[in-house]
């Protein structure tokens, strides 16, 4: 095939969110010289994606073609046609034999009877004579979309041109509306009628976050995280759906408040319910019955009082309302199936359209159906009007037993339920409910529902004790950027009084405000030591536990003495489980301490036992410290592509429930450096920095800045480096920190200091952080000094001094369990060698390299090796880095992503580790390698290898 299309120079005319990875993929399809035909359900984004990719080509082809179909002009015959070449026809029309000029003007002025029926062969080869008159003076863009209203002679007569324009420079986009399921060759009828080589592309739902970003992109940003999850659950991801709703929120005076349904705007309830006339007005009731359950089954649907629901779901399936049940109803785990809707937002709908009192009928029929007690609950809140202190009885403890199966967001929302139908003169009070539901939203990760709840009772509650920890949850929501409620800490002091209780609360919080505004680590420490006196006298041991946990922790940084003791004051009984397993709490804090103190193995069972114990109990915030702590441990111990894995899940989950994510950037920016992608860890570092300084957290500026320093160091920015490095040491100093296995950059930038002529300062930062290390027993870290002193040493002529250095240190490295600071041991020692004796070899680095999966180095180590002309061995069965692409001629017919998973392959990366450095799922990363092997005649990853070097495989 001709390549006559360029790549694109210009950006993108419209916005296209979510769709990286598919335009990718397309683009590498156009610029192959192929055509493209999209398909997917209505509103899935087709048509913005058509247009997108058309603006982004349309410059490069001297003809663009276009027509759109709809519904009601779909039996007006050659109508497409007339859009396609009604104003290109008579540019070659009078090259045209005689017979097809007139077919082809009789079918585009409608003035003669002309059609596939007469003259039908000449009007085929006219409409192909003209597009290829017209290629034959440059490339030619064709664009469709709707093609499923096309009008079926203009449908034929493209699809006999599209079968023989082979070697000519037409390329035809396409898009075509198919079922909301997925089905197997759906689209063929539509890929038939195009080129051959045609790559069909479905578009996916948009992930939860992309959503969000699409609604504040058009104006509706702003929502709760609550209520993005119910919008993105609701549209089941289509972003007309998404949109739609969006707007409805944005124009409803009285948005919905947390577990209530969303709206549904009439134009989506018409699109998804216009087939529900045809049920009669008791098969609408069953269906409403299962769209207001949480998991209705047939059985469930007759014991709420509905006797034919077999009959009328079988008939609503048939209609595509619901799907279908399967033959006997039952899956193979023998469970019944449930009743589930064809698209969420069929659900909805239905709820949505039903009057108040339905609504509660069907509540009430469930309330007493239902075998599950937190549904039961549920459903009987809201088929009650008003206050009743039993119904809200009923909920607090529906509440207290989702809390205690780890279902935190489902606590939270029973809850405001219970505050609701509280009594004014109830023994527990609705503003104690709410509290309660505005801690379990903080658990879960809802931090703006939280701080909503607890800014609505600030605003009505006058008991003192209500008020500090109302105020308590502000504070927490606020995270990282602490400075941000300045102004709340007065205000909770005043509330707190002299009471020892409610001042521990404050006192705690005053600690981390030390910490993170002030940076004042020695004034962090004496206000949680202050807090943990008071909360002991008080006999509160939750927040006394919090409290000495975080003095054992500033204790720690600091290198102060007491630290081992307050530590073991910490982890004394008796313990409150919920504060054991929290991310300030005494294990975190352990955990912390094993991994400072090289007790690499000791840290890994810590950590994954921690993890597991707040997924059980749906502790998301502390689920992303620990999920960046496991990854930390993997890291240290040379796992790079678990780390990764685990890096990227930390911060997808930072990123979705917005806690944490400069932390999340800091950490990945480590891992990605090590085992992923350098120009990702640079961006992701660099974020994290920018996003330290907007939110004044001088606490994780300094970690911030040692991931920058790193990345910069792996990427061959020595000069950068030392910038960077040098403002972590100032920051650290300021803090107080003097721990150097807190950040451990003090090797990277004595040996950045090296490379860039600055010998002496090297050896003064080495020296300085040594005695420290020394003091503290930091033995990896005294290892890593080493490594960096030999370095210096080689720079000022100690060749023999160094080498012995750098083998001690590589061993000491290797038997702490350091696998990556092993490897960069024996690197430095490989290049030593080399420069003594002019050549050298550097095959155990590059094995050690690729043990740890430490790609970037390894590709570091490969450049260093060719510049000293000595060849690396191949692992066996591993290939070696991935050679530049202009170097693998065989790769250059696949597609772009196609060319970046075979270049991975080469690396010896999985398919989970490829889906993490591309951000791409694993079935992804599958379907490419079956599209690579069949594009390049192979049958396995080998054979891919064995391309690469040339051999026949």
């Amino acid at each position: 095939m001709r390549r006559d299309f360029e790549e694109p120079v210009r950006p993108r005319s419209e916005q296209v969110i979510g769709r990286e990875e598919l335009l990718g993929r397309a683009r590498g399809q156009l610029s192959r010289g192929g055509s493209l035909l999209l398909h997917g359900p209505p509103g899935i984004g087709k048509s913005t994606v058509l247009r997108a990719i058309t603006a982004e080509y349309a410059e490069s082809a001297r003809t663009v073609l276009r027509c759109s179909a709809t519904e009601s002009e779909s039996h007006l015959p050659f109508l497409a046609l007339v859009d396609l070449l009604g104003l290109v026809a008579d540019e070659v029309a009078d090259a045209l034999p005689a017979p097809q000029q007139a077919a082809l003007e009789a079918a585009l002025t409608g003035r003669a009877e002309s059609s596939l029926h007469q003259d039908g062969l000449a009007l085929r080869l006219a409409v192909l004579s003209v597009l290829r008159a017209l290629a034959a003076k440059g490339p030619v863009l064709l664009v469709a979309d709707d093609l499923q209203w096309l009008d079926a002679p203009s449908a034929e007569l493209l699809a006999f041109a599209a079968r023989r324009l082979g070697g000519m420079p037409v390329r035809m986009l396409g898009a075509v509306r198919t079922g909301t399921e997925p089905k197997e060759q759906e689209h063929d009828p539509y890929l038939r009628a195009y080129p051959p080589e045609t790559l069909a592309l479905r578009l996916p739902p948009l992930s939860r976050p992309q959503v969000s970003e699409l609604l504040t992109a058009r104006g509706y940003g702003g929502l709760r995280r609550s209520t993005l999850r119910d919008i993105h659950h609701t549209s089941g991801g289509n972003p007309l759906f998404a949109l739609e709703i969006g707007r409805a929120l944005a124009e409803s005076p009285t948005p919905p408040r947390p577990g209530e349904p969303l709206p549904v705007p009439t134009s989506l309830r018409a699109l998804v319910l216009s087939r529900l006339e045809l049920l009669s007005a008791e098969a609408r009731q069953t269906l409403l019955v299962a769209s207001a359950g949480a998991r209705p089954t047939q059985s469930l649907l007759e014991s709420a009082g509905r006797p034919d629901a077999e009959a009328e779901i079988a008939l609503a399936a048939s209609l595509g309302l619901v799907a279908a049940q399967g033959p006997d109803g039952h899956g193979p785990d023998g469970q019944e199936n449930a009743v589930r809707f064809a698209h969420p937002l069929v659900s909805a709908a239905l709820y949505a359209q039903a009057t108040p009192q339905d609504r509660r009928a069907a509540h009430a029929a469930l309330s007493t159906a239902a075998s599950e007690p937190i549904e039961r609950a549920r459903h009987l809140a809201l088929a009650t009007t008003g206050t009743d202190e039993q119904v809200a009885a009923r909920l607090s403890e529906a509440a207290a037993l989702a809390r205690d199966r780890g279902a935190p967001s489902v606590a939270a929302q029973l809850g405001l339920l219970a505050a609701r139908h509280t009594p004014a003169d109830s023994h527990v009070g609705a503003d104690e409910r709410r509290l309660r539901s505005a801690e379990d939203a903080l658990t879960s990760g809802e931090i703006d529902l939280a701080r909503e709840v607890a800014r609505d009772v600030l605003e009505r509650a006058a008991d003192p004790a209500v008020r500090v920890r109302a105020w308590m949850v502000v504070i927490d929501s606020a995270g990282q950027a602490m400075a941000d409620v300045e102004a709340v800490f007065p205000q909770a002091l005043a509330d707190a009084g002299e009471d020892p209780r409610l001042l521990a609360l404050v006192r705690y919080q005053l600690a981390w405000r030390a910490l993170l505004v002030e940076g004042a680590m020695g004034k962090g420490r004496d206000e949680a030591a202050r807090a943990a006196q008071l909360a002991a006298t008080a006999g509160d041991r939750s927040t006394e536990l919090l409290a000495l946990s975080f003095q054992a922790q500033m204790e720690t940084l600091m290198g102060h003495p007491a630290a081992p003791a307050t530590l073991e004051k910490a982890l004394a009984e008796p313990q409150d489980l919920r504060v054991a397993v929290d991310h300030n709490g005494a294990g975190a804090t352990r955990f912390r301490w094993l991994i400072m103190s090289d007790q690499l193995t000791d840290a890994r069972v810590s950590i994954t036992r921690l993890l597991g114990e707040v997924r059980r109990r749906g502790i998301v915030e502390s689920e992303v410290h620990f999920l960046r702590g496991l990854a930390e441990t993997e890291l240290r111990s040379g796992h790079c592509g678990r780390a990764l894995d685990l890096a990227h899940e930390s911060l997808r989950l930072a990123r979705d429930t917005g806690i944490g994510e400069a932390a999340g950037n800091m950490f990945t920016s480590l891992a990605e450096a090590a085992g992923g992608d350098v120009h990702r860890a640079l961006v992701l570092a660099g974020d994290a920095v920018r996003r330290a300084e907007d939110d004044g957290d001088l606490i994780y500026l300094s970690r911030a800045l040692g991931a920058l320093g790193h990345a910069q160091l792996v990427a061959g920015d020595a000069a950068g480096t030392v910038r960077s490095l040098r403002r972590a040491r100032e920051s650290e100093q300021r803090l107080g920190i003097s721990d150097p296995a807190r950040g451990r950059w003090h090797g990277d930038l004595a040996e950045a200091l090296v490379l860039v002529g600055e010998p002496a300062e090297a050896q003064d930062v080495i020296t300085a952080t040594r005695e420290h290390a020394v003091r503290l027993r930091r033995a990896s870290v005294l290892a890593v000094l080493d490594r960096a002193e030999a370095l210096v040493k080689a720079a000022t002529g100690q060749h023999e001094a160094a080498v012995q250095q750098l083998t001690s240190a590589q061993d000491r490295l290797a038997q702490l369990g350091y696998g990556l600071e092993e490897a960069r041991a024996a690197f430095a020692l490989a290049r030593l060698r080399a420069e003594q004796s002019g050549r050298g070899s550097y095959d155990e680095a590059a094995r050690l390299f690729r043990r740890c999966r430490a790609m970037p180095w390894l590709r570091q180590l490969e450049a260093v090796a060719a510049a000293d002309s000595a060849p690396v061995a191949a692992a066996p069965g591993v290939s070696a880095p991935t050679a530049p692409e202009s170097v693998l001629p065989h790769f250059d017919r696949l597609a772009s992503t196609e060319r970046q998973v075979a270049a991975l392959v080469l690396e010896g990366a999985t398919n989970r580790e490829i889906a993490a450095r591309l951000f791409i799922s694993v079935k992804t990363v599958e379907a490419t390698l079956t599209r690579v092997y069949r594009k390049l005649g192979i049958r396995s990853r080998v054979d891919i290898v064995r391309l690469a070097a040339g051999q026949r495989p």
